[in-house]
């Protein structure tokens, strides 16, 4: 084969060519992990993330754009879907996932306030991004694919803490039933639940609890990302 037709077959293979995509909490781990793996396909990705200057940089880097956000604030949300639409005009993908880890111990000792805190961020915060991704879909008569981040946690008991393991176990709840109400709309909504994955945020937790991490940000990038159906 000539070089121009390698070129034209690579070109080919990349999945999400044209596809617009905002992924939450999107500046470092496997939300940059994903946010480079979707650029690499020929997604045009809005990071959305509190951390500025990493968010910015990565954006950047992967010829994308960057905004802040808050994902606890619904406005914030809001204007990260906002952001895709006024840039390209439409949303494919939207990648929910910004978390905490919060705080462990006994549940005899847990602030309930801490708790709060933590279920607005991982919980509140893919409800804001499902709600607005999905009117953004809807309106633009495109379908689209949501995808969310819970949790080996939500499925095997004592593997972090109570907040963090109440937060995911609901996503899973919560991405069941709004992919019922969205899927005759063409919307596919899917949840994936990493395990040991080596994350700076989740490291020195998943250390105490599972020793050596099985996965690198990078693998979990290449699950949301993965070969199913189409985008």
């Amino acid at each position: 084969m000539d070089s121009d037709g390698v070129k034209a077959q690579r070109i080919s293979s990349k999945r999400l060519i044209g596809k617009v995509a905002v992924i939450t909490g999107g500046a470092r781990g496997i939300g940059a992990a994903t946010a480079k793996l979707f650029a690499e396909n020929g997604a045009h990705v809005i990071i959305a993330d509190i951390l500025d200057e990493l968010g910015a940089k990565l954006a950047d880097f992967i010829g994308g754009r960057y905004v802040h956000c808050d994902v606890s604030k619904e406005y914030d949300v809001e204007q990260a879907i906002q952001c895709a639409l006024n840039w390209k005009g439409r949303i494919d993908i939207m990648f929910n996932n910004a978390g905490i880890a919060g705080l462990g111990g006994s549940i005899m000792n847990h602030k309930m306030d801490e708790m709060r805190a933590l279920v607005d961020i991982n919980l509140y915060g893919i409800v804001h991004g499902i709600k607005h991704a999905a009117r953004a879909m809807i309106k633009g008569k495109i379908g689209g694919a949501i995808i969310c981040s819970s949790s080996s946690a939500a499925i095997m008991g004592g593997l972090a803490s109570h907040a963090y393991t109440l937060s995911k176990e609901a996503i899973l709840g919560l991405a069941r039933s709004t992919a019922c109400e969205l899927g005759v709309h063409g919307i596919r909504v899917n949840c994936i639940s990493p395990h040991g994955v080596p994350s700076e945020m989740l490291m020195s937790g998943y250390r105490k609890f599972l020793g050596n991490a099985d996965l690198k940000p990078e693998d979990v990038g290449k699950i949301v990302g993965g070969k199913r159906e189409p985008y």
